[in-house]
């Protein structure tokens, strides 16, 4: 074989500039299903900042508010063991995936696959043509029909870029107040505008020029292939002993015997590389650009139905298939991994379920030794927060001692409330009995009453002296 393919990426020249890829319009049964599954996607990108649960946006990443929103469930920095843990069971599910099915993510969930290929890339065809035609308005001068156009894409292409990057601001500040925002105007949140401008031109920019650049070069995901991939790995390839039989591939010519010829079902028409949106060969196997987007197996059925050929040439099929005829095995390796992602998914949910709805935390003020009051008793003095994770005010809070028999005393009255999603911080003064306090590090144990319901418990530090017993 040759192998001067490995030496350079499809999308570069010998000379070592960049090529151009002008992928052939796919059709056929799998890109049907992709359109589906891809508009579903899109859907719920679009929809996700709007809807709301409880009255909680169904999924919102503030950043810099510290405030998150997964499926409806609001989360706060105190909770950010739980998002570690939801990343690291998406990592491990997607090594299972990958481990299984190859880059399967890639072709049919990838953000960057779906606007790539599902809204930039049928614009384009709607106003440009198919590969051909955009051949050939490439080479064409700058003429009016060219300028018409590529310019109408462009803009197309920009306002597009734009509401994506509004979309992305919902899920960063807020659906209500990327709306507040756009009622308001420009003027009135110039910053926030400049940013928004910024980031359209950064999706302009991949959408319209960068491109299968993200797939190829960017994205590291392409690379653990090398590492995940097994001969049982089930992915899009191409069925060599089929295809080339005992004497390689061949050009079809009508009524000619190609099995006594000894030449494979392949007919060399190139249309599987014309169709790619990475611009490889998938005859020459598996490849690090290719996105299992199944163009390939579209395109090559066409043509197996065309000369009467039966259909499946390129296909998902692992090496193990193509080689000996071995079926999908669930392996030792893919065991262990579903192992691990179900002892992470049972973790997740037990930890979901023995959540709080109230996070408390009382802490001695620093630098403040003890005092002791007019009754004899001894005094700290301590700063408290209060966290409210639910859509639900909380009245009439307080704290109440569960391990020792004093009193606790806040700054501002008896009660105090906390509105919903949100938090209260404020000081309190706990006073013990001389004969409770056993040394310098007493521990205390406290509730947070809301009225006369007990609804969390906290425990801090209680500071005596050392030489008191």
């Amino acid at each position: 074989m040759d192998e001067r393919f490995r030496d350079s990426i499809g999308t570069v020249t010998e000379e070592g500039k960049r090529e151009w890829v002008f992928p052939k319009k796919p059709s056929g049964v799998f890109y049907k299903y992709r359109k589906w599954v891809s508009y579903a996607l899109l859907i719920f990108l679009f929809a996700a900042p709007f809807v709301k649960i409880n009255g909680n946006q169904f999924i919102l990443l503030n950043v810099l508010d510290r405030k998150f929103n997964i499926f409806g469930f609001p989360f706060w920095p105190q909770d950010f063991y739980l998002v570690v843990i939801s990343m690291i069971i998406g990592v491990v599910f997607i090594t299972l995936f990958t481990v299984a099915f190859g880059r399967i993510f890639c072709g049919w969930i990838c953000p960057q696959t779906i606007f790539m290929e599902m809204v930039f890339r049928r614009i384009e065809y709607a106003i440009e043509g198919d590969r051909n035609k955009q051949i050939r308005l490439s080479k064409m001068p700058w003429n009016k029909e060219k300028i018409l156009k590529k310019t109408s894409k462009w803009f197309i292409f920009y306002v597009i870029s734009f509401l994506i990057a509004n979309i992305f601001l919902a899920y960063l500040i807020g659906s209500d107040d990327l709306l507040k925002y756009i009622f308001e105007g420009p003027s009135a949140h110039s910053t926030t505008f400049i940013a928004l401008v910024i980031f359209s031109f950064v999706f302009y920019f991949i959408f319209t020029w960068f491109r299968e650049q993200v797939c190829i070069i960017a994205c590291p995901y392409g690379r653990l292939q090398g590492v995940l991939l097994d001969n049982k790995s089930i992915v899009v390839a191409y069925d060599h002993k089929r295809g080339e039989g005992e004497n390689g591939r061949k050009k079809f010519r009508k009524n000619e015997d190609r099995e006594a010829l000894g030449h494979g079902d392949c007919i060399d028409c190139f249309q599987c590389v014309h169709v790619c949106p990475t611009n490889i060969d998938i005859r020459n196997g598996t490849q690090l650009e290719c996105v299992n987007c199944t163009a390939c197996i579209d395109e090559c059925d066409n043509i197996m139905e065309k000369i009467n050929k039966p259909k499946g040439l390129i296909r998902y099929a692992s090496e193990d298939n193509i080689m000996k005829k071995a079926k999908f095995q669930f392996t030792p390796r893919l065991k262990a991994y579903s192992t691990v992602l179900g002892v992470l998914i049972v973790l997740l949910v037990s930890l979901l379920f023995i959540r709080s709805n109230i996070e408390a935390d009382i802490l001695r003020l620093p630098g403040q030794l003890y005092e002791t009051t007019a009754q004899g008793n001894l005094s700290n003095v301590y700063t408290y927060k209060l966290v409210n994770k639910t859509t639900m005010p909380m009245d009439s809070l307080n704290f109440k001692l569960l391990s020792h028999s004093g009193t606790i005393k806040l700054v501002t009255g008896n009660y105090f409330k906390v509105k919903e999603a949100g938090m209260a911080e404020g000081t309190l003064f706990i006073e013990l009995p001389k004969d409770e306090v056993k040394g310098e590090e007493n521990k205390i144990k406290i509730g947070v009453y809301s009225g006369d319901t007990l609804i969390e418990k906290t425990s801090t530090n209680f500071l005596g002296p050392t030489s008191y017993y």
